[in-house]
């Protein structure tokens, strides 16, 4: 039961990944877009894209969270005892860039909306980073159950290449569908502009994975003999074909298909190193027997788990499915005149 509930907990990270690391990819074109005239269009593709599902994402980080805690409380309280700082970094950030992003549209002053996208955009950058860089410290075993919070904890080289590939990950990701969403929105200037910005994801991705792969053989000695073995080799191979494909179908104008390959890629690499930890939640302190609740519990949370995963996944899905085919745009101006009826059509009501 225990290895189900990880298994489960494994999936809510994955997805949290591919959603939330769109959307703090967007975070991330938009901090680096330059000034006020310059990253106009930019920006404003990157808001219009964003606006009506960016909310929904943190419904996986919940989900994570309330798997740790009611699931393997002994992992929840290692992590969050011995990695406090980086995490409470890394939830102001989000906190910080949801207040930044609903502030930026409404405000007309152009001193305030450069305030409010500074704090959105940079925000984008930090919570990634310090995501990966906890992820980084529970690879390499830097923590264990009774360890004091520290700065070598997660300040450490391992660590800091996992922020960093999270970063270029998440850029990655935010590229590839804003380029498709600019074709999308008929503005082939930004098309362009963000298939560059994805070349340069994937070269970011490449160097910073083989910088992770060179400190994983020394650092994490158990995740690296997981990932060139069995289930976690394969799943990093399927992670590399990915990349090659994106790369491919973004060079070839192909950027609506490049979003699933670029998603394959980051789920099949989050899923790499989740199987390759096994049969640890923490290399090699803890295990997923270890750490786990109650068993009764964790019969009624795998039940739990079932149901939400056959409400939410279907509906979320059809979100994004909403989303991307342009069924979520606000009505115009010219939208509301067509729909508003005729005077000669209210006297017949009457």
């Amino acid at each position: 039961m225990a290895d189900l509930v990880a298994f489960v907990l494994l999936i809510a990270v994955t997805a949290y990944a591919c959603a939330g690391g769109t959307d703090y990819g967007a975070g991330f074109w938009d901090l680096t877009a330059g000034g006020a005239e310059r990253g106009k269009r930019p920006r404003w593709l990157i808001d219009h894209a964003m606006a009506p599902v960016w909310e929904v994402n943190n419904v996986w980080l919940v989900f994570v969270l309330v798997i740790m805690w009611t699931g393997f409380p002994v992992l929840f309280q290692t992590v969050f005892t011995a990695m406090w700082l980086p995490l409470a970094l890394a939830a102001l950030g989000m906190v910080l860039r949801g207040a930044g992003f609903a502030l930026r549209k409404p405000t007309r002053r152009l001193a305030r909306q450069r305030l409010y996208g500074a704090v959105f955009a940079i925000a984008s950058l930090l919570t990634p980073f310090f995501l990966g860089a906890a992820v980084g410290a529970i690879a390499s075993g830097r923590i264990a159950p009774g360890t004091e919070a520290s700065a070598d904890a997660w300040a450490n080289p391992a660590s800091l290449l996992f922020g960093l590939l999270t970063i270029a990950a998440t850029a990655l990701l935010g590229a590839v569908f804003l380029t498709a969403d600019a074709a999308r929105f008929d503005a082939p200037d930004l098309v362009g502009y963000f298939r560059l910005r994805a070349l340069l994801g994937l070269l970011a991705v490449v160097v910073t994975a083989v910088g992770v792969l060179l400190v994983t053989r020394g650092d994490a000695p158990h995740v690296w003999h997981g990932l060139t073995h069995g289930a976690g080799l394969a799943l990093a191979a399927v992670s590399a074909v990915f990349l090659a494909t994106t790369a491919l179908l973004v060079l070839r104008g192909r950027a609506r298909w490049a979003r699933f390959s670029a998603v394959g890629m980051v789920g099949a690499a989050v899923f790499a190193w989740g199987l390759a930890q096994r049969p640890y939640l923490i290399p090699t302190s803890l295990t997923v027997a270890d750490a786990a609740g109650d068993s009764q519990t964790l019969a009624w949370l795998s039940v739990v788990s079932l149901v939400a995963l056959l409400l939410i996944v279907p509906a979320v899905f059809f979100l994004y499915w909403l989303d991307t085919h342009g069924e979520l745009e606000p009505l115009t101006d010219s939208d509301l005149q067509r729909i508003r009826p005729t005077r000669g059509d209210a006297a017949d009501g009457d």
